[in-house]
């Protein structure tokens, strides 16, 4: 088996290194699909053939015989913005002379999300909505409270997704058409940005930096926000109650770092100096600092990588920021600051071409969460103008950047009934445990407290929460560390983040058992139908130990195979993820197409006759838990010397067959049900111990005579 296991992971490792070799024979031009070419010629009346790629602008004209109708590009050949995954998604986009979108369809994602029961077709009506439009729109994702913005419906589920779409979209057209001189004509010329004067200082109190506007408020309260979701869905959600509509949601204060006399002021010289040597040219730095019962950093960034509750704008680009753009402001040295509870200091990339001489907003967005997947979700802007003493102008400035992608609010504080339940529950699951010894002297006790906990994992951590952890995750992980690993990106849906961050703690500390014995609403499910069907007396069938064993291996092959294609292509391994039936009996409660309902439901129905048949030979998930349980720190699970020869009692009754003949415990396999250690200390059934009490009880029962010396013959 050893050998196997060896083997297997050495073709897995040929398959990689061929995989990802770099591609020699390339198409010497770049060309569309014919199936695509229809698609965009058929958004523009008369047009019938696609020009020449143009490898400087990365573009393809639109033709009408020698005419230009307009231009078609991928979106990768212009901008490269992460989204969940990790990775850009790619849209085929094309606009008129005119700056008119007419095509906008997604080529490419690689976004794990969408398999939590998002049709992808949703994606693409996503992106239809931009046709129509204009380049030179502010376009919006979900409802926003600026006037001048354009809406388009999110996708409930992938809010995260579908504003870096809109990002992606707006930005690349917004650099072709500069490239074409499309917005310049419109623009008026070549206009230079406005530099800041490094040698204007003085010293600066609060009062006097927010009274000339050097520092600008948001402040925001509860009623101000609930009248803000009057006629949307998030209506009623979360409302204060009468007495706490004045009650603070967000007291936010905004300000441009680089002039002198705010940063300066603000920072204190010595971090002032620090960050300005930290900044490249071209970049920029801005503080925002909040109290109030709203954050508006939020945790999302920490999975996502991206701040998706605020943003700053200016023109009609938005400039969204990541982790890699962020240092903690830990004090405020300017006299008469007040305490806040976050102060942070957020960089401005040179790619987004920031002006400090143009007005520019901050916009914070608050969302609702109205389902498990729903939400409704607004934004407020507050303005800012740099101070002209600040600023040097060349020219005067009218720049207008991008749209800012403020990713899937996190949901940490919308969801805390949740969380706090999960952690409890996991709390519980810890002492249940580490005080394995001493619960398994009460066996009832403790299958009671099983059964009500794997009926708490099916329908509270699956059902209700949809915290099933799936191979996608170890992939999306995997990738995310072989490439630009943010932390961040894994925080963004705080049930699987808990349940990944205790799986990772509980297979150090004791192996895979832990989760795939208790943790799994799929296994849990599984479990229970076959409880059930063992109390109805229907008759169970096990395979000999020697084919049962061979039959680990698939599951490994399983995970090579999926973790092989993953390497070429993210969304061809999660097409073939569907070997997890998680998907359609948790995450969708089998209201799914007829074939993966058959498949998940024959399943279920093979767990009547045998335990767990997935979980033991197909499930890749727990084949990729195993492969680390090997560097576990404890083995809890007790064994005697007579454990195997000749008692074969806990091999007999393990319903898993993790025990080997040989008495000993297959970790990789072992679900920690914990039965065996019942057998262990029952005295009335383990053999050892039984015998131990017979001759205990023979040694009691034997009269107590002296010494043969000490009789008296006479």
């Amino acid at each position: 088996m050893r050998k196997l296991i060896h083997s297997l992971f050495f073709v897995a490792f040929v398959t990689m290194v061929y995989l990802s070799a770099p591609k020699t024979l390339e198409a010497a031009e770049k060309s569309l699909a014919a199936d695509l070419q229809e698609r965009v010629l058929n958004q523009y009346e008369g047009a019938d053939h696609l020009g020449k790629f143009d490898e400087e602008i990365n573009i393809w004209p639109v033709m009408k015989g020698d005419i230009v109708l307009g231009y078609a590009f991928e979106t990768d050949d212009q901008v490269s913005i992460p989204a969940y995954s990790g990775k850009p998604v790619n849209v085929l986009v094309s606009f008129d002379v005119e700056g008119t979108f007419k095509n906008s369809w997604v080529l490419e994602h690689h976004e794990p999300i969408l398999l939590v029961g998002i049709p992808a077709d949703k994606l693409w009506n996503f992106a239809a909505q931009y046709i129509g439009k204009e380049i030179t729109d502010k376009i919006r994702v979900g409802y926003s409270t600026d006037p001048a913005a354009l809406t388009v419906d999110a996708v409930t589920g992938a809010t995260v997704t579908v504003i870096v779409v809109n990002d992606t979209i707006m930005k690349a057209a917004h650099k072709v058409a500069v490239k074409l001189g499309l917005i310049e004509a419109k623009a008026g010329g070549n206009i230079l940005p406005a530099t800041v004067k490094s040698d204007v200082y003085s010293e600066a109190d609060w009062q006097t930096l927010t009274g000339d506007g050097s520092i600008r408020r948001l402040f925001l309260d509860r009623d101000q926000v609930d009248s803000t979701f009057k006629g949307t869905e998030g209506e009623g959600v979360d409302e204060a109650a009468p007495a706490e509509k004045k009650d603070t949601f967000i007291d936010m204060y905004y300000t441009y770092l680089n002039a002198p006399t705010v940063g300066k002021n603000l920072l204190g010289e010595r971090e002032y100096n620090w960050l300005m040597s930290e900044l490249k040219e071209g970049e920029h730095a801005i503080a925002v600092m909040g109290t109030g019962p709203y954050s508006f950093k939020g945790n999302g960034y920490v999975r996502g990588g991206i701040f998706d509750r605020m943003q700053l704008n200016q023109g009609d680009d938005t400039v969204s920021f990541r982790d890699v753009d962020h240092h903690r402001l830990n004090d405020a040295y300017t006299a008469g600051t007040p305490d806040f509870k976050e102060m942070d200091i957020f960089i401005i990339r040179p790619q987004f071409e920031f002006d400090p001489g143009t007005n520019w907003d901050i916009e914070l967005l608050v969302r609702r969460q109205t389902g498990p997947l729903e939400s409704v979700f607004v934004s407020f802007t507050g303005g800012y103008q740099t101070p002209e003493a600040y600023i040097a102008r060349p020219i005067q400035p009218v720049v207008e950047v991008e749209e800012d992608l403020p990713i899937w609010v996190s949901i940490w504080q919308q969801k805390a009934f949740s969380v706090a339940i999960l952690i409890i529950s996991l709390v519980f699951l810890s002492a249940v445990i580490f005080m394995q010894d001493i619960l398994v002297r009460y066996p009832r006790l403790l299958h009671n407290i099983r059964r009500g906990f794997l009926m708490y994992t099916v329908f509270f951590i699956g059902w209700y929460t949809l915290g099933q952890l799936s191979i996608v995750n170890v992939f999306t992980f995997t990738h995310a560390a072989m490439g630009d690993f943010h932390w961040e990106l894994f925080l963004m849906d705080p049930i699987i983040f808990i349940l990944w961050g205790f799986t990772a703690a509980s297979i150090l500390l004791w192996g895979r058992g832990i989760f795939c014995g208790w943790l799994c609403p799929f296994g849990a499910l599984q479990e229970l139908i076959n409880e059930l069907a063992r109390k109805l007396k229907i008759k169970q069938y096990e395979l000999p130990f020697g084919v049962h064993e061979r039959l680990w291996a698939v599951k490994y092959i399983i995970l090579l195979a999926l973790f092989a294609i993953s390497l070429e292509s993210m969304s061809t391994a999660e097409r073939f993820a569907e070997v997890e039936p998680f998907k359609t009996t948790i995450l969708l409660a089998f209201q799914r197409e007829w074939w993966f309902v058959t498949y998940a439901v024959t399943l279920l129905f093979i767990s009547i006759f045998t335990r767990k048949v997935y979980c033991r030979y197909i499930c890749p998930l727990g084949a990729a838990l195993a492969i680390p349980t090997k560097l576990r720190l404890f083995d809890w699970l007790k064994r005697r010397k007579e454990c195997g020869q000749p008692c074969q009692l806990c091999a007999v009754e393990c319903e898993i067959q993790a025990i080997h003949p040989d008495g000993t415990i297959n970790a990789n396999e072992c679900h920690h049900c914990l039965d065996c250690q019942i057998t262990y200390h029952n005295d009335h059934k383990c053999p050892p111990l039984v015998n131990k009490a017979k001759k205990s009880r023979k040694k009691k029962a034997a009269p107590d005579l002296p010494p043969i010396d000490t009789i008296n013959i006479g």
